[in-house]
């Protein structure tokens, strides 16, 4: 049983702002961005640590990464997106897709998180979920 906290939300026991899901990964926002529209990409399958996971769903994970970086390009403003995969704020294998703009630094550690205002979560989901 995946007791995450990405387990509640693969359940929908927790509410998320997803913005892709399909049989294998869900992307949602995170509720404390490095940037407004920091995107998580998950497998729904729970693997703790990237070197437990098949070699498979590496690959996959990776491409529908790309596929969203794309999108998050399209639709956010944004010059790149940051991809990290860090690992050990919840035991469960995720990547961050993280916007970015040129003119910042690209350092995840010693920038404060952002604060989406009422409603803005929302919004920013939905100007990626268009570009699907």
């Amino acid at each position: 049983m995946n007791d995450t906290i990405f387990g509640k939300i693969i359940r929908k026991e927790i509410p998320a702002t997803i913005v892709y899901e399909d049989d294998q990964f869900l992307a949602f926002l995170d509720i404390n961005p490095v940037r407004k529209g920091h995107t998580l990409l998950i497998p729904k399958e729970r693997y703790t640590w990237i070197h437990e996971a098949p070699d498979d769903l590496i690959s996959d994970i990776f491409v529908k990464a790309k596929e969203l970086i794309n999108i998050m390009r399209e639709g956010l403003p944004c010059d790149y997106v940051q991809l990290g995969v860090v690992g050990n704020e919840v035991p469960h294998f995720h990547i961050h897709l993280i916007p970015r703009m040129l003119s910042e630094s690209a350092l995840l550690t010693n920038h404060p998180h952002m604060k989406y205002e009422d409603g803005e979560m929302s919004l920013f989901a939905e100007k990626i979920i268009s570009k699907l």
